[in-house]
């Protein structure tokens, strides 16, 4: 993310989040994800009202002991919604939080997955998020698998939850759980599928028609600028900044 205004990619990826959060359910967002908590607060303000959403980090979170609670809800099956990313995923859903390259000699070592296995498995829907989308981001296979997506082996116990969908700043895959794959759900206005297409490294099914996707609203565009802006403000205040101010209007001017 740049430290400007919000990018057309970015405003996009939390319209495409926002409408996946549901009334009366959970959504809950870990550490360093400012977009999915962005989109999830937009959601509670309009399309949304009745769903509970847990920010960690948020000093008015109505629970108290941290990211153990986020666990606990998943593994009683109450959280509906979560956000992991990595720094690959490929077409399987896997996620690589661990090495770039060969795993006792890598090129880089990553801090790891923390607790993302557990809530790959245990939340029912899994968002996977990237604000780049490149070649480097989306490969055929994992360097190393932190969180298996669909990987039979890895994943023969009882598993109510796992991949739903991935969201970058060009478009949205979802995921085919018969097949185990990534498909191509819509592209963002201005993308092109071709230019999805080129920045993904693996084979992308698609219907015959891809769809666009919705942008926000201006209600929604409004909100997020007002209200949302001075809630996610108390958990990420630089990119509550990026947000910019609503736009003046005759009647205000």
């Amino acid at each position: 993310m740049n430290d400007g205004t919000l990018t057309l990619g970015e405003e996009m990826m939390i319209a495409a989040i926002a409408r996946e959060v549901r009334d009366e359910k959970i959504a809950a967002v870990g550490t360093l994800s400012p977009i999915p908590a962005a989109a999830c607060l937009l959601a509670s303000h309009t399309t949304a009202p009745g769903s509970i959403i847990l920010i960690l980090g948020d000093p008015m979170w109505p629970i108290d002991r941290g990211t153990s609670q986020l666990f606990d809800l998943a593994q009683r099956g109450l959280m509906d919604l979560f956000f992991l990313s990595g720094a690959q995923i490929d077409r399987r859903g896997n996620i690589n939080l661990h090495v770039i390259g060969d795993y006792h000699r890598p090129k880089i070592r990553l801090p790891g997955g923390a607790g993302s296995a557990v809530l790959y498995y245990t939340a029912h829907r899994v968002i996977l998020f990237k604000t780049s989308h490149t070649r480097r981001d989306f490969v055929q296979q994992v360097d190393f698998i932190t969180s298996p997506g669909h990987t039979p082996q890895l994943s023969r116990s009882y598993r109510p939850g796992g991949p739903y969908k991935v969201i970058t700043p060009l478009a949205v895959m979802a995921f085919n759980r018969k097949e185990g794959i990534l498909e191509l759900e819509s592209v963002h206005p201005g993308v092109t599928v071709e230019q999805v297409l080129e920045n993904t490294g693996f084979d992308l099914p698609m219907p015959d028609t891809v769809a666009e996707t919705a942008p926000l609203s201006e209600e929604q565009r409004h909100v997020l600028k007002t209200t949302v802006r001075a809630e996610i403000q108390r958990v990420y205040p630089a990119f509550a900044l990026r947000l910019g101010a609503p736009e003046k209007t005759m009647d205000s001017a």
